[in-house]
């Protein structure tokens, strides 16, 4: 465990992720230093209006399915325990209706909701402090300290702990200017996702929320959303655009979704299709952060410029060389690709980043696990020595 006067981190990115990390150590008595390019929290991907925390269901384990199961449960945990029921969330049931068809429990979420919870939690207990329009373009460390720099150059926050928490943003951080890793070490990629939604003026066309190519939430009331959404609304998507790295809306996107729709309730994708021809069809589109292998990245950042020395000093006769081998970044933590899962992993995957940051022993049957989420597990990969 760090000493007393170690334990203040950066945290990096104010959405699902960075909220959850701020929460995760406030708990063990860090003290925080929260810095986020917008004017407030959850203003990029947990803006998302409402999303699904419902169970991976897949015949046999995969690391997916068992981080799921893991990570519901903690955010149910979290969302009973510290947000009200119909100010941010709301149980219910969801009809799988692709692969693995049944009817699971499940909550519709506003993301936002969560991350206001946590940081409200830390800043009660004194341990937080939010930085906004605070756009960090470099990381440098100097005499035991990270610094966070901006396009200037100017220092904007230091401590000897930085937690990189900032989705898509996490690789332009740590490989451009930084040079903390090699791009290749660290393959992230953005995928749009576009959400189709609208009031609802009537009964619900479904009893419960549908899911198959996208998730239809028939009808979601929350007095808490966003100004520019109605209080009740109907919801599809939202679409999984690998590689597009932008935020408009579009026709095709909606088209999209009505095609996913029709197999889920036809009468709603008549609905979509309609009101995107009178103009009055709503959406919202943004950034989510994918890996290569498409499981988070949640631990310390492998070191790129000591990894490739040791790759020369070790010849052309290098063996593959393992996680425990691989070297790391002192003070260096990262919890991102979190791709279009964040409502469900967030909190697990915060807790776990938090323990291992406090040196906590992993538990026996999450060691597997934890080395699939491992960020260096590509750098190990690609290692020889």
């Amino acid at each position: 465990m760090p000493d007393s006067s170690a334990r203040h981190a950066l945290v990096i990115g104010a959405g699902l992720a960075g909220a959850a990390t701020c929460a995760a150590l406030a708990r063990r008595g860090w003290r925080l230093t929260l810095l986020d390019a917008a004017t407030g929290p959850a203003q990029g991907a947990s803006a998302l209006p409402v999303g699904m925390l419902s169970p991976h269901v897949t015949r046999a384990p995969t690391p997916m399915s068992r981080l799921s199961a893991l990570g519901v449960a903690a955010t149910l945990d979290e969302l009973q325990r510290r947000v009200p029921q119909g100010h941010g969330w709301r149980t219910c049931e969801v009809d799988n209706l692709g692969h693995h068809p049944g009817r699971w429990p499940a909550a519709m979420v506003r993301p936002a909701a969560l991350v206001k919870a946590w940081l409200d939690e830390s800043a009660q207990l004194g341990l937080l402090e939010c930085r906004w329009q605070a756009n960090v373009h470099k990381l440098l460390r100097q005499s035991g300290l990270w610094q966070a720099l901006d396009t200037h150059g100017e220092c904007l926050a230091q401590a000897p702990v930085v937690v990189v928490a900032s989705a898509y943003g996490s690789h332009a951080l740590l490989t451009g200017a930084s040079s903390l890793v090699d791009g290749d070490a660290l393959p992230l990629r953005p995928v749009k996702g576009q959400m189709s939604l609208g009031e609802l003026h009537e009964a619900p066309w479904a009893a419960r929320p549908q899911r198959d190519d996208g998730v239809f939430v028939p009808c979601y009331e929350d007095a808490g959303l966003a100004p520019q959404w109605p209080t009740r609304l109907w919801a599809m998507g939202s679409t999984y655009e690998r590689g597009e790295n932008s935020t408009h809306l579009s026709a095709s996107a909606h088209e999209r979704n009505a095609i996913g729709l029709e197999s889920l309730c036809a009468p709603a994708a008549a609905a979509l299709r309609e009101a995107q021809a009178q103009g009055s069809l709503l959406g919202w589109a943004q950034v989510r952060c994918a890996s290569q292998d498409r499981l988070p990245l949640v631990g310390a950042v492998p070191d790129g410029k000591t990894l490739e020395e040791r790759m020369v000093q070790a010849g052309p006769r290098r063996g593959r060389m393992s996680l425990a081998e691989t070297p790391r970044h002192d003070g260096l933590f990262m919890l991102s690709a979190l791709g279009s899962r964040g409502i469900a992993l967030a909190p697990w995957c915060a807790s776990r980043l938090a323990a291992t940051m406090e040196g906590e022993p992993t538990p026996d049957e999450q060691a597997d696990l934890l080395r699939a989420i491992d960020p260096a597990r590509f750098a190990s990969k690609r290692a020889r020595r």
